[in-house]
């Protein structure tokens, strides 16, 4: 993304936003009160023709002006701040920002910015940036768009670049999802395991889906509501490995499988269910320790709903979160399968 538009028009523009993320670009002085801001300040908004705008602090001193004590624009920015303007930048960036230049405009070093990014949100400031690009192809390639569109419109540089991400990151080729999954190969099998019917479904990338009930004939039914235009196959020789360590989740019985995923979510949810699986067994956060370990405070009905999604059960362990009211909390195959399956890793652990 290229430097923020300098001139005085645009700066002003910023300062009465209170737009945090041009923090690294310029400062301002009010010639009233002798002080100098941060744009996000909370201070009041002085008026226009008090405002004068600087490059960096220094150069704000060096004229005159002190640092304010609200905002402390002098002072470098705390981990929370910084990610969070970091994740605006590159919310706004077709093309991304690289790390050098994203640590700069946030105003801290590039090694503190990557462990504090990595720390708060589970992933690099670089794995975001793509994470947002294939967000945008995908929202395009939903809505019908021409998959070279989809490819520039969402910040690729080349076709090439985002045909060697695509597979790890929609789980299938641009043209396979736009199609709603036409031509995917899917294989599946069913077992019996101490929470009833299991089905465990695979494409080549990996796990796809996992489904707990009470008949074969039903997981089935949903499976193919679930990808109407894949080919799907019965397969219980080629699967009984993973038939067989599914079930042992099932059971309590096993700890945090290596398996490779082929789901799909938003950056968001990703982040939660990476923080799920590294819950150990016969233990459990509630949603609000999930979303505090975030950076998102304010985020537990979010967390609810990222594990509300989650296609892996299991493997994705979202029986493990809590309410933090008491008791286990609703489950997508039932409470009481949840009450059970906690009881069974607690004794297990």
């Amino acid at each position: 993304m290229p430097p923020m538009d300098q001139s005085p028009d645009r700066l002003w523009q910023a300062v009465l936003e209170r737009n945090a993320s041009a923090a690294g670009e310029f400062v301002f002085g009010v010639t009233s009160t002798g002080i100098y801001c941060r744009p996000g300040c909370p201070a009041p908004t002085p008026k226009r023709p008090r405002v004068r705008f600087f490059g960096e602090p220094g150069t704000a001193e060096a004229a005159g002006f002190r640092p304010c004590l609200r905002c402390g624009p002098n002072r470098p920015a705390g981990p929370r701040e910084a990610v969070q303007k970091a994740r605006e930048l590159l919310e706004q960036s077709p093309a991304g920002i690289g790390l050098r230049e994203l640590a700069g405009r946030v105003g801290v070093s590039p090694g503190h910015l990557q462990r504090s990014f990595t720390v708060e949100l589970g992933i690099s400031p670089h794995q975001y940036s793509r994470a947002v690009r294939m967000r945008r192809a995908r929202s395009s390639l939903a809505e019908g768009s021409p998959v070279t569109d989809a490819i520039y419109r969402a910040g690729f540089g080349s076709s090439r670049a985002f045909y060697e991400l695509a597979p790890g990151q929609l789980g299938m080729t641009p043209g396979e999802f736009r199609r709603g999954g036409e031509g995917v190969q899917i294989r599946y099998t069913v077992a019996s395991s101490d929470l009833g019917q299991l089905l465990v479904a695979t494409t080549l990338r990996g796990v796809c889906s996992v489904k707990i009930g009470s008949s074969a004939a039903d997981l089935e039914r949903q499976l193919a509501e679930e990808f109407p235009c894949a080919a799907l196959a019965r397969d219980e020789p080629g699967l009984a490995e993973l038939r067989e360590v599914v079930a042992g989740l099932a059971g309590g019985r096993s700890g945090r499988p290596e398996l490779p995923l082929d789901v799909h979510g938003t950056v968001f949810q990703w982040q939660v269910w990476r923080r799920i699986q590294a819950i150990p067994r016969g233990s459990t956060k509630t949603y609000g320790q999930l979303a505090e370990e975030m950076g998102r405070p304010g985020a537990a009905r979010a967390v609810a709903r990222a594990c509300a999604t989650n296609q892996v059960a299991l493997v994705i362990p979202c029986h493990r979160v809590v309410p933090a009211a008491g008791g286990k909390g609703g489950y997508r195959w039932g409470p009481d399968r949840k009450r059970r399956l906690l009881e069974a890793e607690a004794r297990r652990a």
